[in-house]
């Protein structure tokens, strides 16, 4: 089973063992994309969308922060970390898409980037559900790491 970091010697699922590692300054950002349609994108104005259920974006923000502290909880065999700072921010860009970014931060012995994808991730499910009243035409069109570092090797997504 060599080169499975999640399973052990007998093939059975497993924590990677962190004990070891030094502690470093890791930080994640991911990103999220919402298209919109137009019946639900006529209510944008002065950077938020006023839905029936109240303020869309500042509603996501809130939800994606939530989630990313609880991505330990979530996502399995993934180590519960007590994050420095996690923020996100809601906007429109040029091709009338909504973009989430998520960036969460750690001084830990492993890396951040689920707690950043699962906050964009998130964000962008809470923004389907605050305007779904309005059309179901909505779409995740995709989410994505698009930097990190700390660790073994940086990335960043051009």
């Amino acid at each position: 089973m060599s080169g499975f970091t999640h399973l052990d010697e007998g093939g059975q699922p497993s924590m990677v063992d962190v004990s070891a590692k030094l502690i470093t300054r890791r930080t994640a950002r991911a990103r999220s994309i919402v298209v919109l349609p137009g019946e639900v994108m006529q209510h944008f104005e002065n950077g938020e969308i006023n839905a029936p259920k109240g303020a869309v974006f500042q509603t996501a923000i809130i939800a994606g922060i939530m989630a990313a502290k609880k991505t330990g909880e979530l996502i399995p065999l993934c180590h519960p970390l007590g994050m420095d700072n996690c923020s996100i921010t809601v906007g429109v860009n040029e091709a009338n898409e909504v973009v989430v970014d998520c960036i969460a931060t750690v001084s830990a012995k492993t890396g951040i980037e689920m707690e950043a994808l699962v906050g964009a991730s998130v964000a962008a499910l809470t923004i389907y559900d605050m305007c779904k009243a309005m059309s179901h035409d909505i779409v995740i069109k995709e989410t994505r790491l698009m930097e990190k570092t700390g660790g073994k090797r940086d990335f960043k997504r051009d």
